[in-house]
C-alpha cells in the first residue's frame, strides 16, 4: 500500500498544482492546491531519508509567508481560506509543515489565518459554519439559515488533521479541541434517525436523500473525538455506530460507493448512481477512525 502510494507522488514529481498561479485572485494561495501536500508530508515522515517528498510544498509555503495573501475574507478572495472547504484543504499542510520541520511559523501562520476564517464563517448560533459570504443572507424553503453537510464536515475534519499534528502540550490545542468538540455536537444532534446526514443540515425535508461525503466526513471527526477522549463514549458510540451502519448501506454489490453530492459549493440533491473520489476519501477516513474505536 505504502510502495503504490509512493509511486504516485514520484509520478507527479511531489508537486502541488498550479492551475490558478496566473490568476490575481487566487495566486499561489488557493487551498485547493495545497491539500495534495498533506499526503506528500505525511509520506514525508515514513521516508525521512528523502527531504524531496515535502521540498515543493514547503517552497510553496515559504512563498505564501513571504508574500502575505490580501486579507480581506469576502467570497471573491480566495488569497485567504474565504470558503468553509478550505479549512480542510490548506491548514494541516502548515500544522503538519511545523511538525515535521520543528519550524513554529508555519503553525502560527496557519492559526492567525484559520481565526481569522473562524471570526467571519462560523455562526455562534447555530455552532455551524456558512460555506461562505453568500449564503449569510440566504434562507433554505423552510426559512433556515443554509448550512451545506459536506461543508461543515469538511471543517471537522480539517480540525481533526490539525490536531493530530498537535502536540499534547501545545497551546494551540484548546482552541481546536474546544471548536471539535462544539461543532461535533452540533452535528450529532442533526444526524437523521437511519443515521445519515443530508446536504442542507437545518432543512432535510428539501434534500430528503442521504448524502455519504458529508456524513463520511462527520462520522470521522465524531470518531476521532470519542478516540482521544474529547467525546463521551457512552454518549456518542451509537452515533457513529449508526452512521456507520447506514454509510456501509450505501456501498453496492460492485463495491461502489453512492449518495454522494457532486462537486459544488452548497446543498444539492444526491441519488444512489452518484459517487466522487471525495465521498470515497472521506469513507476511508471514517473506516480508519472507527478501526481505531473498535480496537
Amino acid at each position: 500500500c505504502y510502495q503504490w502510494l509512493y509511486n504516485i507522488g514520484r509520478k507527479s514529481k511531489w508537486k502541488l498544482a498550479e492551475n490558478f498561479i496566473q490568476i490575481p485572485s487566487y495566486g499561489i494561495y488557493h487551498a485547493d492546491e495545497l491539500c495534495m501536500g498533506q499526503f506528500y508530508l505525511a509520506m514525508a515522515e515514513d521516508f525521512p531519508n528523502q527531504p524531496e517528498i515535502y521540498k515543493n510544498t514547503q517552497t510553496r509555503i515559504e512563498s505564501i509567508l513571504s508574500n502575505p495573501p490580501h486579507p480581506e475574507i469576502n467570497v471573491n478572495n480566495k488569497q485567504v481560506w474565504s470558503w468553509c472547504d478550505a479549512l480542510f484543504m490548506a491548514p494541516p499542510v502548515y500544522s503538519r509543515l511545523t511538525q515535521l520541520t520543528g519550524d513554529e511559523k508555519y503553525l502560527r501562520f496557519m492559526d492567525q489565518q484559520f481565526r481569522a476564517s473562524y471570526q467571519h464563517l462560523y455562526d455562534p448560533e447555530e455552532h455551524l459554519f456558512f460555506r461562505d459570504s453568500s449564503f449569510f443572507d440566504q434562507r433554505e424553503a423552510n426559512g433556515k439559515k443554509i448550512f451545506w453537510g459536506r461543508g461543515n464536515g469538511w471543517v471537522a475534519a480539517g480540525v481533526v488533521n490539525i490536531l493530530k499534528t498537535l502536540p499534547e502540550n501545545s497551546p494551540y490545542r484548546p482552541f481546536y479541541e474546544n471548536l471539535l468538540k462544539e461543532l461535533v455536537i452540533r452535528l450529532a444532534s442533526l444526524q437523521d434517525p437511519s443515521g445519515f446526514w443530508h446536504a442542507s443540515l437545518l432543512d432535510p425535508d428539501s434534500y430528503p436523500s442521504p448524502e455519504t461525503s458529508a456524513s463520511a466526513l462527520i462520522t470521522y471527526a465524531i470518531a476521532y473525538g470519542i478516540n482521544q477522549n474529547l467525546l463521551d463514549k457512552k454518549e456518542f458510540e451509537p452515533v457513529v455506530k449508526k452512521s456507520w451502519k447506514a454509510l456501509s448501506s450505501a456501498v453496492d454489490s460492485e463495491g461502489k460507493l453512492g449518495w454522494v453530492q457532486a462537486i459544488g459549493a452548497n446543498p444539492k440533491k444526491a441519488t444512489a448512481d452518484m459517487t466522487a473520489v471525495d465521498g470515497i476519501g472521506a469513507f476511508l477516513m471514517a473506516g480508519s477512525e472507527i478501526c481505531f474505536l473498535i480496537n
